[in-house]
């Protein structure tokens, strides 16, 4: 199967999913280090899988965003609230457009190295809270990076309509180990169990019905 295709690599679980049932079409995985608390452990994370499977992996700094824009992701652990994705306050942990930045840096690599599809791995339990992860946004960004590139290179979010229970019913069936994948937004060395990701994390495997292999601070006070 040819490679033709630049993933947008966290390291968290979403992501690692996407990376593991598209792996033969993935000629490069980029991560990029914007200054979130979790930084540091998800790019651990994403290390450790992209070698497992031999993909070629990428590490982009965007630290003028933890300068210039307003997320409690940039300002610490005590910053980040506690509570579910759909509750008002989580809005403080949206990046201003985190996503279009993203893409629009991997479409330009992927055209650079003439590669076809741009993959992310948004889902639907992003949509209450980020509107760059939303169908609309994907759709219009998946024109725009056509109309934009010689190649018509294209957006491919095939998640986006499905929930984080899905995802984790098919990384299972796929043998994923979750365990060395990271998440939490105050960025410990154990997922804190009580911000939104968490909770949204919790929730995916109690739906799923498989076992968690994440320890939670929350749990193990």
């Amino acid at each position: 199967m040819m490679k033709d295709s630049v993933i947008i690599y966290s390291g968290g679980l979403d992501s690692t999913t996407l990376l593991y049932e598209e792996h033969p079409r993935i000629a490069l995985a980029v991560t990029f280090d914007y200054g979130s608390n979790h930084a540091n452990r998800e790019i651990a994370c994403a290390r450790h899988h992209c070698s497992s499977l031999g993909i070629e992996h990428l590490v982009i700094e965007l630290g003028f965003m933890s300068r210039h824009f307003s997320s409690s992701l940039f300002s610490g652990a005590d910053a980040i609230p506690d509570g579910n994705y759909a509750e008002e306050n989580m809005k403080s942990t949206v990046v201003p457009f985190r996503n279009g930045i993203m893409l629009s840096i991997a479409c330009g690599l992927a055209e650079s190295r003439g590669l076809k599809r741009v993959l992310i791995a948004n889902h639907g339990g992003d949509h209450a809270i980020y509107p760059d992860c939303r169908p609309g946004f994907v759709s219009a960004m998946d024109r725009a990076m056509k109309a934009g590139t010689y190649d018509g290179v294209q957006l491919a979010a095939p998640y986006t309509n499905l929930t984080k229970a899905d995802i984790v019913r098919r990384g299972t069936a796929l043998g994923i180990d979750y365990g060395m994948t990271y998440s939490c937004y105050r960025g410990g060395e154990r997922h804190c169990g009580t911000c939104g990701t968490c909770i949204e994390r919790r929730e995916a495997f109690s739906e799923a019905g498989i076992p968690d292999p994440t320890v939670y601070d929350c749990l193990n006070a």
